[in-house]
């Protein structure tokens, strides 16, 4: 299987204030074009888009291939997870929702300190273990954020689970709070394969210092920035799947182009990555990657990710109050913490809203 799965977290959209206003025209050519190239990952999940992902992934896929022609991963959203009773609904509503039969992958999603208790405490393992013997999953794993030690825990406790999915990118690869080196080690440690998330860090490994661009265009001048973050991924020995979340038919053709017929980086190429990933971690930017788990539950409407956005690249107060027109601002939040519950980058979301609000309404 080619390294390269699409994740259907960042689809194109016909509206930017509608999670669920997808370009389905748009999207259809993509997985075509995914799948002609030999492709066959596709990754959703229960809250991606609004909740709509997972049908979207049926009218571009399911629908229109034969079973055997792709491979999908869909994940147990923990956080949402409150009865035992709510275990196989969801699952079943995913099935109904894929129009699937059964999960290549299945994945408890996000599990860290909080979720992996809920999903200890509603027995999710013994579940997804039940629905394998059934034949309604293939394979078993999580989705990971959060230390070492605890991934360490909970594959000691689950030695059952086949897989891990971890944020890994070379940005993170020594950050003391995302600990992808050491959670990728850990992972090898037990025997466990490695799906990869996050490998642009929600795009921060696009728009990187112009210096740092000029070093990696110096050693190939026709791959783009993004390209290095995923081969610098892809190229880990224990690597099975780089998950790309591609909004627009050009970002889908860069990642087929080098993709195709991937090449491992080298070990001076793995070096300047992380020297890059060094320098950037310098700087002071929000370490949001705009995954949208913060806004899906949010009373008042605030665009979290993109308030931290412009932060980061020091936008103006017009673009600032162009984004309020239509959402909350970032002085509504309540504190009512359900953003700082979902967030994978375990982000003080209240306190940086403080932030953003003095830099914008003052």
């Amino acid at each position: 299987m080619k390294k390269l799965g699409f994740g259907f977290m960042r689809l194109p959209l016909l509206d930017a204030n509608d999670p669920a206003s997808f370009d389905e025209e748009q999207i259809c050519k993509m997985a075509d074009a995914f799948l002609a190239a030999g492709f066959t990952y596709f990754d959703t999940a229960y809250v991606y888009h609004g909740g709509k992902s997972e049908e979207m992934l049926r009218k571009a896929v399911v629908e229109r291939y034969p079973r055997e022609q792709f491979f999908v991963a869909d994940k147990l959203p923990t956080f949402s997870l409150k009865t035992p009773e709510d275990v196989p609904r969801i699952f079943q509503e995913q099935l109904d929702r894929t129009g699937l039969k059964y999960f290549d992958n299945y994945l408890l999603h996000c599990l860290d300190t909080e979720n992996y208790a809920i999903a200890e405490r509603l027995d999710c393992f013994s579940f997804c273990l039940e629905q394998k013997r059934l034949g309604k999953i293939r394979h078993f794993g999580f989705s990971f954020h959060d230390t070492a030690e605890l991934l360490n825990e909970i594959l000691t406790a689950h030695p059952e689970v086949e897989f891990v999915q971890l944020q890994i990118n070379y940005l993170d690869w020594e950050s003391e709070k995302v600990q992808s080196r050491l959670c990728y080690e850990t992972a090898v440690r037990h025997g466990k394969r490695v799906i990869i998330m996050e490998p642009v860090k929600g795009g921060k490994l696009v728009n990187i210092p112009a210096d740092a661009e000029a070093r990696l265009k110096a050693l190939e001048p026709a791959l783009s920035v993004p390209s290095w973050a995923i081969r610098f991924a892809a190229s880990l020995p224990e690597t099975m799947m780089v998950l790309s979340g591609m909004s627009s038919f050009e970002q889908l053709s860069d990642n087929i182009g080098y993709m195709q017929d991937f090449k491992p980086l080298t070990d001076d190429e793995t070096r300047l990555c992380l020297e890059i990933g060094e320098q950037i971690a310098h700087q002071n930017d929000i370490a949001c990657t705009a995954c949208h788990y913060c806004t899906e539950g949010c009373p008042m409407a605030i665009s979290i990710p993109e308030y931290f956005a412009l932060m980061n690249r020091q936008a103006d107060a017009a673009e600032y109050t162009a984004l309020t027109a239509e959402n909350g601002k970032a002085s509504d939040c309540i504190e009512c913490g359900q953003c700082e519950e979902h967030c994978p980058q375990h982000l003080p979301i209240i306190d940086l809203l403080k932030t953003v609000a003095s830099a914008y309404e003052a």
